[in-house]
């Protein structure tokens, strides 16, 4: 990253998509096309296989599917991008939403052959709930799928959004012969090259030599399928993508890398620069921070433990909101006043990391945490400040520890709190009973077998769960009686989480409700309280 750039040359965005639409394949073309891999499918190899760059963890790589959030940056068009992939898997959902929080700009991938689907549909309404502008990709051209004009209906009318194709399909499957850029009215023409590893030469030929190309029956289709646009479609217009209204859309196949650099271009050249952002001070008075402010602050949107398994290492991954971030200087924690000394500050390429001197707003920057940050946390160089928008959603599914060799209880809490702390999963005890009683808590199952696999090859404790018979957590607040009233019937735990609030699990939504219909100054909270 060269270390001059001002704020307004970064670029930050997340990549979200349904599981299988080709998330990690657009995020190496990506990668590929700026110049930070010179061969798509991994940086390293394990055996014969290659895995994907941002799948760094033991586990994403045995699996080919990816459970945590990756943080990828590199120089293009003299733009800082920060690119920030993301689990498809709804299973990890809460990763996502916290991503979510750190970006500018969202890239909508749809698979083509399938449409607007159920995860897709839901990660877009988080885009549209922080008004983040959202790019959409048509992935996979190269095979068969669905009416492109239908598609571009669905988007519009499902999503309640407007459209603005940028460029347009000429045929799809073995027939997919490229794409009309809307604006030159030019046809790139598609090619396979090399199974997609190697940045490829895009051949262009004019509207009126088409017809000779593909036929003439061919380009009339296309022809009629721009007169049906003109009248479905909304104009281009930059000030309604940035507000979140307008949805410019590109189609392509990142497997063989066709439609990547128009996309990865479009990015670097119109993707949000970095918003304010507001920000509450200890008297609860709630103020603007602008990118362009003299003094440093940023929010740790994750926190990712043994990136490097040997060292034991924890980073605390910082969003920079505003002012000039320095290695070695000093900030304030919001939440408990204290100072801390942000030393040895790194940037990534996945697994890979470098120092990093200083950082602008939109910057990610990982911390080495000695164990005092905690996701959501405010850095900030002069007052006392708290960003809002950091969600822990209330789990769904719960477990306890079974653990097999007593001798490892000592590696096993070490290894929840870390974890906890990381969200890879939610952790609860009891206050008298402490970790020796602790209680887990997941969005979805697969979190639990994140957490055995962790706990085995980072930690070295083979533990096994057992499933608890609860469906519902909610943070709760009340008197003294309406606690003790729950602390009395055996369809009710009660518990604390990590932070020292109180919550309440029960057996179903029914028992939540029973509480509130009969118990006065009781109330309970799906997002936990700020």
């Amino acid at each position: 990253m060269s270390p001059a750039q001002p704020e307004s040359e970064r670029r930050t965005f997340a990549i979200i998509s349904h599981p299988d639409a080709g998330k990690t394949t657009l995020t190496e073309k990506l990668l590929l096309y700026g110049g930070a891999i010179h061969l798509a499918g991994s940086i390293r190899a394990r055996k014969a296989s290659r895995h994907a760059v941002s799948d760094w963890m033991k586990m994403e790589q045995e699996r080919g599917i990816s459970v945590t959030s990756s943080v990828l940056q590199f120089n293009y068009m003299n733009r800082a991008l920060n690119l920030l992939d993301t689990p498809g898997h709804a299973d990890f959902s809460e990763d996502t939403y916290r991503t979510l929080a750190a970006v500018d700009s969202a890239v909508m991938l749809i698979d083509h052959t399938k449409g607007v689907e159920s995860r897709t549909l839901k990660l877009f309404e988080v885009c549209r709930m922080r008004k983040l502008p959202v790019v959409t990709f048509m992935n996979k051209m190269d095979r068969m799928g669905r009416d492109p004009v239908e598609l571009i209906d669905e988007v519009a009318s499902t999503l309640n959004l407007g459209v603005c194709p940028m460029n347009w399909p000429v045929g799809m499957g073995r027939d997919f012969d490229g794409v009309v850029d809307l604006a030159s009215r030019r046809v790139q023409l598609y090619a396979d090259s090399d199974h997609g590893q190697n940045v490829a030469e895009v051949d262009t030929i004019s509207m009126d030599e088409a017809p000779e190309r593909f036929g003439q029956g061919r380009m009339d289709e296309v022809g009629e399928q721009l007169e049906l646009l003109e009248g479905a479609g909304d104009p281009w217009d930059l000030d309604r993508f940035l507000k979140g209204e307008l949805s410019p859309i590109f189609w392509g196949s990142a497997m063989t890398n066709f439609g990547v650099e128009p996309l990865l271009a479009f990015l670097a050249q119109n993707a949000a620069e970095p918003a304010p952002r507001e920000a509450r001070k200890p008297d609860d008075t709630v103020i603007t921070i602008e990118p362009s402010a003299e003094k440093f602050s940023g929010f740790v949107f994750k926190i990712q433990a043994n990136m490097n398994p040997r060292h034991r290492d924890r980073v605390a991954f910082v969003r920079v909101v505003s002012g000039r971030f320095r290695r070695g200087m000093d900030a304030t924690i919001g939440r408990s006043g204290e100072k801390l000394k942000l030393s040895k500050p790194h940037t990534f390429m996945a697994q890979e990391r470098s120092i990093v001197d200083e950082a602008w707003p939109g910057d990610i920057v990982g911390l080495y945490d000695p164990g005092k940050l905690r996701i959501g946390d405010t850095l900030a160089e002069a007052d006392v400040l708290k960003f809002d928008g950091i969600p822990r959603f209330a789990p769904e599914h719960f477990a306890r520890v079974l653990l097999k060799d007593p001798l490892k209880r000592k590696q096993l809490d070490t290894g929840l709190q870390q974890l906890s702390h990381e969200g890879v999963i939610q952790l609860f005890y009891r206050p008298e009973l402490g970790l020796q009683d602790a209680w887990l808590g997941a969005v979805g199952l697969l979190q639990f077998e994140v957490l055995k696999e962790r706990l085995k090859n980072e930690y070295r404790v083979s533990a096994e769960l057992e499933v608890l018979p609860y469906g519902v957590a909610r943070w709760i607040k009340g008197s003294d009686e309406a606690l003790d009233w729950l602390k009395k019937r055996q369809s009710y735990r009660l518990v604390q989480d990590r932070n020292g609030n109180q919550v309440i699990l029960a057996e179903n939504q029914w028992a939540v409700e029973f509480a509130l219909r009969n118990v006065d100054d009781l109330q309970f909270f799906e997002v936990e309280p700020l």
